[in-house]
């Protein structure tokens, strides 16, 4: 009978083979972390489809494509200060800690992942995923609108928002750093949107868009109403 870790390998050589993922650090990272320890329990053994699940509270923890995606599109470094919005069960953050903070390389040289999640049943639910899979120290889960950003720890090196926005919140444009990227979807809640992808070059914005997608809405005061 096929082990938990052998369906991790065979979806990544998977997502490996149609051209998902190619940079060694991501695949590494998705290789690392055990996405079963991230879902509801009833749902382990589904753990390495390539589908969204869901989580808790009508919400839903990406497909493994996506995150691999979304990853490689921040295109996260060692030792980068990272805001993801939308922390959701913890997985994501975890793949992007892997890579910025990996536990092989001195603790002064890693970066950090601040995840923001609005719902209280999943900050309470990431955190325990988070801290069982060893990761407390390098991902930082806070109660609150993530449409408002993080100011505290600003600026970021990357900004991942898991959910999908009207139009892109102007606080999080404001808390890139010069040279930084935003992955974001934008578009119509409940429906097909935009993949965009934000740099930031002194006070001006490039975006383009890398394609279709489908998340839930990102509620907030520059997000939808819950």
């Amino acid at each position: 009978m096929e082990s938990i870790a052998d369906k991790r390998e065979r979806l990544i050589k998977r997502l490996i083979e149609e051209g998902v993922l190619r940079k060694p650090e991501v695949i590494n990272a998705m290789l690392k972390v055990p996405r079963e320890e991230f879902v509801p329990p009833e749902l382990r053994d589904h753990a390495y489809m390539d589908s969204p699940l869901p989580s808790l509270d009508g919400q839903t923890i990406s497909a493994p494509h996506m995150v691999a995606m979304m990853c490689e599109l921040l295109e996260l470094r060692r030792g980068n200060n990272v805001l993801e919005v939308g922390a959701g069960t913890g997985y994501h953050a975890a793949v992007c800690a892997e890579i910025v903070a990996p536990l092989e390389v001195p603790e002064s040289e890693r970066g950090h992942v601040y995840a923001i999640e609005r719902l209280k049943t999943l900050v309470d639910f990431a955190s325990r995923n988070l801290q069982r899979c060893g990761y407390a120290d390098r991902v930082t889960i806070i109660e609150g609108d993530g449409t408002l950003g993080y100011l505290e720890m600003a600026p970021f090196d990357q900004i991942l928002v898991t959910a999908a926005a009207p139009r892109i919140p102007p606080p999080l444009k404001i808390q890139l750093k010069d040279g930084g990227r935003m992955v974001i979807p934008v578009g119509e809640a409940y429906s097909i949107q935009d993949l965009i992808v934000v740099e930031r070059t002194g006070e001006n914005f490039k975006e383009w868009t890398y394609g279709g997608c489908v998340f839930v809405p990102l509620c907030g005061k520059y997000g939808w109403s819950p």
